[in-house]
């Protein structure tokens, strides 16, 4: 099997059998009013990093990953991300072309995803399918972040289709307490774990190992 990609979270990549494999396109859905955005924060600079910003501009980002990725452990201490802007019209040809100036065994990410997924539904089913080559060819991953709120874009079946792993990120308040799980409905590199992640989600990730009262 391809080398893994270890996202920094030990259960989950347990889960996966050591991490997301090499070459694999990631769907991490999640609501807008989560704090999803962390779980990526985590990933960037484990491996060389092109961060594609659809909503928010580059420099925001870049200043949220200095913060984040400053002396944090587990990053590989010759990773560079860089963050670029895909907004604007012809989103999807910004980013195509991005992707082809990749390095070997890096990782993409696309936040979000969303305003892709309101395209032209061909030249999107051929993005996905140009952004799986890339990935296949050059040992990397690709996460894209998939905002689930209350007007999903219509080719959001066709991201989860074709995605090769889907994170399911889920936000509910009991008693007071935010409660976060991450499920992992779809794993195409063998079977999909049964058990649900429970997270805390506040500055930085973290399992939550406190047991749940009905």
């Amino acid at each position: 099997m391809s080398r893994q990609f270890r996202t920094g979270i030990d259960l989950l990549d347990r889960h996966l059998g050591g991490g997301i494999p090499a070459g694999s396109v990631v769907a991490l859905t999640a609501p807008p009013a989560s704090q999803s955005e962390l779980l990526l924060y985590e990933l960037v600079g484990r491996r060389r990093t092109l961060y594609l910003s659809a909503e928010r501009t580059a420099d925001d980002v870049r200043s949220v990953l200095d913060e984040q990725t400053s002396d944090a452990a587990g990053r590989a201490s010759d990773a560079e991300w860089h963050v670029r802007e895909t907004r604007g019209d012809d989103q999807i040809d910004r980013a195509t072309r991005l992707l082809r100036s990749l390095a070997d065994d890096a990782l993409v990410i696309v936040d979000p995803v969303d305003a892709l997924e309101r395209s032209d539904r061909r030249r999107y089913r051929r993005f996905l399918a140009e952004l799986r080559d890339e990935m296949e060819a050059s040992g990397g991953v690709a996460v894209l972040h998939c905002l689930d709120g209350r007007d999903a874009p219509p080719l959001r079946d066709v991201t989860e289709y074709m995605a090769d792993v889907v994170f399911d990120l889920s936000t509910e308040v009991q008693q007071e307490t935010v409660r976060t799980r991450l499920r992992v409905p779809k794993f195409r590199n063998g079977a999909a774990p049964t058990d649900v992640i429970r997270l805390q989600l506040t500055d930085e990730v973290a399992v939550d190992h406190s047991r749940e009262i009905a």
